[in-house]
């Protein structure tokens, strides 16, 4: 027999040999329904294979991340298996899930596919789906793999199979297919019960353009019809939020091929709501004890081969900065935190003196593939909120909760109210993609847990999600339709201080090397803004609206009363603009909707004479006649 712990803590005894489906039909069958695969001490593995020892259980199903994934990794073979019936002779890559459904990479040879085609490879899956055939794992030796994959002439396969070792190789059939896979899949394809392929494209095998053109094809699967529907009715109104159209519609940023892909040129309107955020961040951070400071967009390359960022990020960076003197070489600047150490370190520092808090509004340079960049979401130029807290071993845990709070400040002032904490940790199986000792990475990721903890953040943990210097609680939010995006950062940092030679003088008159925190709680303005434009739809909050009101004079004779209005308004701190254009009133308050503009005051005779305002509300309507008195002080209550 052996202990299977649940994840209430219950300790359940079954003979060896069991799976997690058995387990899952000894609670309920209704369960055993839903399982689609099962987490063995937190390892992801098909539901029907084998347990032969002591375990820690987490049955699977559609709602959790890992679950929804070996379902679209499963609908990759699938629709790989449809595809080899449809066009037989065809070769496979690599067919991975990713956050959205899945792709696979495929030699067509001499065919040529389409959107087209779709229909009748969506119909084939959907055929073989119905069969219910078992996804079956196989362990196969190296030796027997290369043969089996020789004879069918899959050299891909055959390129896989050099990077793999003897004793860790195994096939997966179902159906008439059969593919070199480690796994996990679902129990069978009966699970897929909807199919949607939504993009065709090219991809070079092994991303290499020396290599040949493969055909990659993006799909979606679900295990519901409804699911399939309410999918694509999500990215229907992802399109209408898409900050790229809003973004040009409410002419806040531009981009531009003279001065460069993936470098945006912010708009006044844009400018003004950036300077906003920038504005309500400082202002928070003031009060908590922060002190700004200002560095180069560039550095000399000893300070990032120092911190570490130049043999981690080098092929990232743009390409170095030659001076006339010989040998001397300068980046711009991919993170501020190797020159904020550099400000520490101007001064002798004493435990008296800690913590400080240096923060900066700094904008970085990173080389982005020009395949990556989109809108705002991935630039090559962003500017970050960044600060960097330096602070005795003792203060860290009170240090690390009071930026968790001003995260979640940030988050509630614009609306954000459903989001996760992840705690990204180093991968204890790649430990040399990381800098610093095992010990400081131990003190490192417990600090994030117990502060995470003491908070009562709702966390997942995310294996080799870590920053190379140290480990990360990162902000995972959804916006207002349900996708979810990580914005605001934090992270431990015992590494950079030691690097950098960092030091202060204790109590007991002995040098220290002080913690770092790094912590962003945008993240980048530009993507920041990018999720807050999708999230609200262009419908800021008014606080941080570019134009909060529009006057509108019914007639050319009623400007001057606009204008009074106007100049009243900006008294009171309301921004706004007067539209004095010789069109009819009907077609100002369309444009104006159009804007997304909170407010429209509708003057004319009536009004003038009155000295009030017809207010209209965005997406709302007449809200009635005001004086401006009225007006202001409703708008302040907002």
């Amino acid at each position: 027999m052996i202990n299977i712990t649940l994840p209430d803590g219950s300790v359940k005894q079954f003979p060896k040999g069991t799976n997690a489906l058995d387990i899952a039909r000894s609670i309920s069958e209704g369960l055993a329904r839903n399982v689609l695969a099962a987490k063995i001490n937190e390892e992801v593995w098909d539901a029907n294979r084998p347990i032969n020892q002591d375990t820690r259980l987490v049955l699977l199903t559609g709602n959790d991340e890992a679950g929804k994934s070996t379902l679209w990794h499963s609908s990759a073979h699938l629709m790989a298996e449809a595809l080899e019936a449809l066009y037989p002779g065809i070769k496979f890559w690599v067919g991975p899930s990713l956050e959205n459904g899945f792709y696979y990479d495929v030699d067509f040879g001499e065919t040529r596919i389409s959107t087209d085609d779709f229909k009748k490879i969506e119909d084939k899956m959907m055929e073989l789906a119905r069969l219910n055939n078992p996804y079956l794992r196989k362990e196969i030796s190296k030796q027997d793999a290369i043969a089996y994959f020789k004879n069918k002439g899959d050299h891909y396969k055959l390129d896989l199979l050099e990077g793999l070792s003897d004793g860790n190789i195994t096939l997966y059939q179902q159906g008439n297919f059969t593919d070199l896979c480690r796994g996990p899949h679902i129990p069978n394809t009966g699970f897929i019960k909807a199919v949607k392929l939504m993009s065709v494209s090219s991809a070079y095998w092994k991303g290499d353009e020396k290599n040949k053109m493969l055909t990659r094809i993006y799909g979606i699967s679900f295990q519901k019809e409804k699911d399939l529907k309410e999918y694509l009715t999500l990215l229907e109104e992802a399109k209408k939020r898409d900050h790229r159209k809003i973004g040009k519609e409410l002419e806040l940023f531009t981009f531009s091929e003279k001065v460069g892909m993936g470098l945006p040129l912010w708009l006044p309107k844009g400018a003004a709501l950036r300077e906003r955020l920038i504005q309500f961040l400082q202002k928070a951070q003031i009060k908590a004890g922060y002190l700004p400071v200002i560095t180069p967009h560039i550095g000399n390359k000893q300070l990032y081969i120092t911190s570490g960022h130049y043999e981690k990020y080098g092929k990232d960076s743009f390409q170095p900065i030659n001076t006339p003197v010989e040998g001397e070489q300068f980046f711009l600047k991919p993170m501020n935190c190797p020159h904020h150490c550099e400000i520490y370190k101007s001064s002798p520092r004493s435990y008296k003196d800690l913590p400080l808090r240096f923060a900066e509004f700094g904008t970085v340079y990173r080389y982005e593939q020009h395949g990556e960049l989109h809108g705002l979401t991935r630039v090559r130029g962003f500017t970050q909120d960044d600060a960097h807290l330096f602070c005795r071993p003792d203060q860290l845990h009170d240090e690390f909760c009071k930026v968790i709070d001003l995260v979640l400040y940030v988050f509630k002032a614009l609306d954000f109210q459903d989001y996760t904490a992840q705690i990204s940790l180093r991968d204890p199986e790649s430990k040399s993609k990381y800098i610093g000792s095992d010990e400081n990475w131990q003190k490192a990721e417990q600090a994030i847990i117990e502060s995470a903890k003491e908070k009562g953040l709702k966390t997942t943990v995310e294996l080799g999600e870590a920053a190379f210097y140290g480990p990360k609680l990162d902000f995972m939010v959804k916006d207002a339709i349900g996708r979810k995006w990580q914005l605001g950062t934090i992270q431990v940092d015992y590494n950079l201080p030691e690097r950098f030679e960092l030091e202060y003088t204790g109590s007991d008159n002995m040098k220290h090397v002080p913690v770092m925190i790094h912590r962003a709680p945008f993240g980048s303005l530009e993507r920041f803004i990018a999720v807050l434009i999708e999230h609200c739809a262009g419908n800021f909050p008014l606080w941080l609206t570019p134009e909060q009101v529009y006057v509108l004079p019914i007639s050319e004779k009623h400007n001057d009363y606009a204008k009074k209005v106007l100049e009243l308004l900006n008294n009171s701190d309301i921004r706004g603009l007067v539209d004095d254009r010789n069109e009819k009133i009907g077609k100002k308050i369309r444009d104006t909707e159009m804007k997304k503009i909170p407010f429209m005051l509708i003057v004319g005779e009536k009004e003038e004479l009155e000295n009030k305002v017809s207010v209209r509300r965005h997406g709302e309507g007449d809200k009635g006649i005001f004086t401006i008195d009225e007006f202001v002080t409703s708008v302040n209550k907002i």
